[in-house]
């Protein structure tokens, strides 16, 4: 009986934690679209390539600026390891610098980081 209870006690225990676990309730937010890693991933590039567009059209540096923003917002989606995560991270660093070199209006050096940080994106492909 003594070891009944005590059965009993660590699954009324279990299921309790396992009822309220924040991963057992996790949920997107209403409205949010989730993509798959590659949908991400290639989202993201194609911003990318939208910004390196911008600048071969003649554009200016903010705008390309905006540009380049709206890929680093996007890059938030990808989401699926460690090592991922890391490589999304390098990737995101040379957004970073081509942007601020787009607000310089460096052209021709956001234009090199981004082409970088393409070929960063697409790379990450490669660790799913």
């Amino acid at each position: 009986m003594k070891n009944l209870k005590k059965i009993l006690l660590s699954l009324v225990i279990a299921s309790a934690l396992g009822g309220v676990s924040s991963i057992a309730v996790a949920e997107t937010d209403p409205g949010r679209v989730v993509y798959a890693p590659v949908e991400a991933i290639d989202m993201v590039s194609a911003k990318v390539k939208l910004a390196i567009d911008a600048i071969a059209s003649g554009s200016d540096g903010e705008a390309v600026s905006k540009l380049i923003k709206d890929a680093l917002d996007a890059s938030k989606e990808i989401n699926a390891n460690d090592k991922v995560d890391m490589a999304r991270s390098r990737a995101n660093n040379k957004l970073k610098a081509a942007k601020n070199h787009a607000k310089d209006n460096a052209l021709q050096e956001a234009e090199q980081e981004l082409r970088n940080a393409y070929k960063g994106f697409q790379d990450l492909k490669g660790l799913l």
